[in-house]
C-alpha cells in the first residue's frame, strides 16, 4: 500500500516485521524478498537519491546500457507493491531500540509535516548516500551534466571516460590523489580546486611529473549542450576544453537518524557481518552505509542478504507449521 499523511492512519498500530529506510536497489531488492518470504515490511523513501540521478546504468547486468536509474527503482517500487509492501514518502529522523521493537519517527511532508512514529521488529538501513558537487552560483548548470558526462563514480564510469580529456573536480588535497588511480582509464588529466583549498608544494610537484595541470581558479559555468559537458568557463574568462569530467569532492552519508544507536562504525559507514548485519543484531545495513565499494549491484545482492538473515532469524524462533488434520491418522492411510 501506498502511504499518505491521511492514510498513515491505518499503520500506526501495526507492528511491522521490518522498516526499511530508504528505497533505493538496496532498500527495494530487501523489501521484495521480504514480502516473498511473506514477511511485512514498510519502505520509507525520502526521494531523489543517487541511483535516481544515473542516467545510464551501464554495468548493470540483464539492463540495457542506457536504462535509466530511475526507471529501475520505478519497476522495483511497482514489484514491491505488489506483493504487499507499503511504501511511504518520508524522511527517517530517528531511530529507538526499544527492546523487542524499534520505533522509527519519520517526517512526511515539507509543509504541515506529520510525523508519524512506525513500529518493527527489524530496521534495514538503506538510505545512502548524495554526491558533492561544485557549488555554483546557478546550481542548474551542474544539475545539466552531472550524471550524464560528470561523472561521480571512476568504477561505474571509467570506461566512458577512457582516453578522453577529463577534468577532476576536488575539495581537498587528499582527493586530488584519486588523479593517480583515474589515469588508469585516461593521463588527459586536468585537476580543479574550484578555489577551495591551497595545494601543498609536494602536490604541485607531483602533479608536474605525471604532466597533470592544475587550475586554482573558481568554475563560472560548466559549458556544453544536450547535457554533453564540453569544457568549463573559469572566474577569469578563459575557458578549459573537456571531453567528460569526474567530480571527487566526497559524499553526505544519510545516517543521522541511527546517531541514537549504539553501533560499531568506520567513518560514515557501519561494520557488518556477511548478511549485512550490524553489531545490533537486528539492525541491518546495505549498500553505500556498510563498510565497502558502492554500486547498485553490490546492493541488490545486500538486500537479499539481509532479508534473507531476517527471515531465517523469524522462521527459526516460529513454531513449525502442522498439518493437524492428519495427524491423527495412521501413517499411509489416504481418505
Amino acid at each position: 500500500m501506498k502511504l499518505t499523511k491521511k492514510t498513515l492512519h491505518q499503520r500506526l498500530n501495526h507492528t511491522y516485521d521490518v522498516v526499511i529506510v530508504g528505497g533505493g536497489a538496496g532498500g527495494l531488492s530487501a523489501a521484495i524478498y521480504l514480502q516473498r518470504y511473506r514477511l511485512s515490511c514498510l519502505v520509507v523513501e525520502k526521494g531523489r537519491g543517487r541511483s535516481f540521478w544515473m542516467q545510464d546504468l551501464r554495468n548493470y547486468l540483464g539492463l540495457d546500457p542506457e536504462t535509466p536509474g530511475r526507471d529501475l527503482l520505478q519497476q522495483g517500487q511497482h514489484h514491491a507493491l505488489e506483493l504487499g509492501a507499503d511504501y511511504l514518502m518520508g524522511f527517517a529522523e530517528e531511530v529507538v531500540d526499544e527492546g523487542d521493537t524499534f520505533a522509527v519517527r519519520v517526517k512526511v511532508g515539507k509543509k504541515d509535516s506529520a510525523y508519524p512514529v512506525f513500529r518493527s521488529k527489524y530496521v534495514i538501513a538503506a538510505s545512502g548516500i548524495i554526491d558533492r558537487l561544485p557549488e555554483l552560483d546557478d546550481m542548474q548548470n551542474v544539475y545539466d551534466y552531472a550524471g550524464y558526462n560528470l561523472h561521480v563514480c571512476m568504477i561505474c564510469d571509467g570506461y566512458e571516460i577512457a582516453d578522453t580529456r577529463c577534468g577532476l573536480f576536488v575539495n581537498s588535497e587528499g582527493n586530488i590523489n584519486t588523479a593517480f588511480v583515474l589515469n588508469w582509464f585516461t593521463p588527459y588529466i586536468t585537476v580543479f580546486t574550484h578555489g577551495l583549498f591551497q595545494v601543498s608544494d609536494e602536490m604541485r610537484h607531483k602533479l608536474q611529473e605525471h604532466g597533470y595541470p592544475l587550475v586554482d581558479q573558481t568554475i563560472r559555468r560548466f559549458l556544453g549542450e544536450n547535457h554533453e559537458m564540453t569544457g568549463v568557463e573559469l572566474a577569469d574568462g578563459s575557458v578549459v576544453k573537456l571531453d567528460t569530467g569526474l567530480v571527487a569532492m566526497g559524499s553526505h552519508y544519510y545516517n543521522e537518524y541511527l546517531k541514537g544507536l549504539d553501533l560499531t562504525w568506520s567513518g560514515q559507514t557501519l561494520e557488518t557481518d556477511s548478511m549485512c548485519r550490524t553489531s545490533h543484531p537486528r539492525l541491518f545495513a546495505l549498500g553505500d552505509l556498510k563498510v565497502g565499494i558502492n554500486q547498485v549491484s553490490i546492493a541488490v545482492a545486500d538486500g537479499t542478504l539481509a532479508a534473507t538473515a531476517i527471515w531465517r532469524d523469524i522462521r527459526r524462533a516460529s513454531s513449525p507449521r502442522r498439518w493437524d488434520a492428519n495427524l491423527t491418522k495412521p501413517i499411509g492411510v489416504v481418505t
